[in-house]
């Protein structure tokens, strides 16, 4: 195979702008080949910007079992992920997904299964791991700079989202269109750096959500987690769409200094004796490790999403190892799921979560949605 022939299912903004950078030749050794969409004003849309070699498709099963693609760009609503992913699954064609990975960790959980029985690639469209900021904080984790983790917290409120906003879809922010808020729509890119810079998944989460809170929408816009380790740190995680201005700082304190993440830059306070070899030897009343402030180097640009999806076509081509495996999409929603399951049951939450406890709370949610009126469940 010389290049990825790929199919686009999904034709809204994400869909869209990956057509964008694709039709600009920014990924190599990859052509668009059929794009799908349910929506007719979709396909109109790709008419105008697609090339007429260029198959078009209303049904995505279709576009599946043409034979003119080797992999599709799964880019439609939240719930269909799984579902689409596993179809693509069973006909051999690699998949790269749009965050998040599903809506619940049960039907994600069956897609991962599918993917493991099946000879393929699969990645989720984590482009902020190939952020240079991130890339770099996991590379002090990983290489033993920060020493043991003690501390994670997360203020992610830079989300702003008007009444305007979730006005302008019958389907925004409810739980038979979305499935979540927040936490679903606006923060899985954080939920999923949040563990994968560290290397490690909470055992537990305390959280408290509440629905709309700053507008009238149906589900999550303010959120404020408490999280336990395995190994005794403990982190916090803040986030909402109703607060101007907002904020997005990312601090992790480890047993060798302290790393914090805002407004673009990376810096380190880095301790010239570990906290607890320091605590172990000092004999004085008041003292405390030298510290040294480094404002550490950034190099490079972000490739963004068409980084991923240039990995995810040397991976097919050439088995260059995955940066964002499909796999690792449960874990950012694993979280997700746990915060509401908590504010749900008002008390903590082990992870894993009891999956089909979460369905079941979810379908209740969803039989009262709007959206659906009350009628049926996804």
């Amino acid at each position: 195979m010389e290049a990825v022939r790929l199919g686009i299912i999904g034709l809204g903004n994400m869909g869209k702008g990956h057509i964008g950078y694709l039709n600009r030749g920014e990924v190599s050794n990859v052509l668009l080949t059929a794009v799908s969409d349910y929506d007719p004003a979709g396909l109109e849309w790709a008419k105008q910007h697609v090339g007429e070699q260029v198959a078009l498709f209303a049904d995505p099963y279709e576009l599946m079992a043409s034979g003119l693609v080797d992999g599709v760009l799964i880019a439609t609503p939240h719930y269909s992920h799984p579902e689409l992913a596993i179809a693509a699954f069973e006909r051999g064609l690699h998949v790269l997904c749009e965050k998040p990975a599903g809506v619940y960790t049960k039907q994600v959980r069956e897609m991962n299964d599918a993917a493991a029985r099946s000879n393929t690639k699969f990645s989720m469209m984590y482009n902020q791991r190939t952020n240079p900021l991130y890339q770099k904080l996991k590379d002090l984790n990983d290489s033993g700079e920060l020493g043991e983790i003690r501390r994670t917290n997360w203020i992610i409120t830079n989300w702003y989202r008007s009444q305007s906003y979730y006005d302008s879809g019958t389907w925004r922010a409810t739980w038979a269109g979305e499935g979540g808020g927040v936490l679903l729509n606006q923060d899985p890119h954080q939920l999923d750096l949040w563990q994968w810079t560290i290397n490690m998944m909470p055992k537990r989460v305390r959280a408290f959500c509440y629905f709309g809170k700053h507008r009238n929408i149906e589900v999550e816009d303010d959120v404020t987690a408490f999280v336990e380790y395995e190994n005794g740190a403990t982190g916090v995680f803040v986030t909402t769409t109703g607060e101007a201005p907002g904020t997005n700082r990312l601090e992790i304190s480890g047993d060798r200094g302290k790393v914090v993440i805002e407004d673009g830059q990376l810096t380190f306070w880095r301790l010239r004796t570990p906290e607890r070899e320091f605590n172990a030897a000092f004999t004085g009343g008041f003292g405390q490790p030298e510290c040294w402030k480094c404002e550490i180097p950034i190099h490079g640009e972000n490739p963004d999403h068409k980084g991923i999806t240039q990995n995810w076509v040397n991976s097919i081509l050439y088995d260059e190892p995955l940066i964002a495996p499909g796999e690792d999409g449960i874990k950012g929603l694993m979280l997700s799921n746990a915060m509401l399951l908590s504010t749900w049951l008002d008390d903590w939450v082990d992870l894993p979560i009891d999956e089909e406890l979460y369905y079941s709370y979810l379908q209740k949610q969803i039989a009262a949605s709007r959206k659906t009126n009350g009628k049926g469940v996804l």
